[in-house]
């Protein structure tokens, strides 16, 4: 189990949730829900992994059940302190691991903000494994020429947020720019199909398929 911190973002500070005693650091950022039971499981399983692990709390206390909820949730997120909150997360973990490097996964929105996050911060970001993670705000399009990050991303066949069509759109753009991205699509599944606790959703095959690349992404490259 982990436990929850009080980090500085940027002149100000953030909450969030760490677990792991050891190893390099994995930066897990939440889906739109917020920082609920969901991500802090998944914060404890790349802990038990053997990485150190921490998600931030990016809505600061606030979180929701339903789609409505959620969605104002996150268009109501300042981007700009949201990187801000991302980056300490970042510098948190390089100062408990000793390590100049981190990775970073997300989970829908958080897929999104992962890949953000590796744009901001090249210098420390070297994986980054985003799930049908998709940047819904104009403005916050990241500059991808900055990446260096080794990107492995987990796509739904059947995701009407994220098509299949835009994560292979979005796989070219990075190869295009000398990138190493991979973006898997899993057929017969559907948006967030990696949370088991939405068994609408959910897809247990593609889901460890999922995390066993990701773990391996990070073992490799961190």
């Amino acid at each position: 189990m982990g436990e929850s911190i009080t980090f500085r973002s940027n002149g100000g500070t953030c909450e969030g949730y760490l677990a792991g005693d050891s190893g390099p650091g994995v930066v897990v950022i939440q889906e739109w829900w917020g920082l609920n039971d969901h991500i802090k499981d998944i914060v404890d399983r790349v802990a038990a992994e053997g990485f150190v692990a921490l998600a931030p709390d990016l809505y600061h206390g606030a979180s929701a059940t339903e789609p409505d909820g959620a969605g104002k949730l996150m268009m109501g997120l300042n981007i700009v302190e949201a990187a801000k909150d991302m980056s300490g997360a970042i510098d948190v973990l390089q100062q408990r691991t000793g390590r100049n490097t981190v990775g970073v996964t997300g989970f829908c929105m958080g897929g999104g903000l992962a890949l953000v996050a590796a744009c901001h911060r090249p210098d420390a970001v070297a994986a980054v494994a985003p799930f049908y993670g998709l940047i819904p705000w104009v403005s916050a399009q990241p500059d991808w020429s900055a990446l260096a990050a080794k990107v492995e991303g987990h796509y739904a066949a059947d995701d009407a947020f994220f098509t299949p069509d835009n994560a292979a759109a979005l796989q070219a753009q990075l190869r295009d720019l000398s990138k190493d991205a991979t973006l898997h699509v899993y057929d017969g599944c559907d948006h967030a199909f990696f949370n088991d606790t939405r068994p609408e959703v959910y897809n247990a095959a593609a889901a460890a398929t999922a995390w066993d690349r990701t773990i391996d992404l990070f073992r490799t490259t961190l």
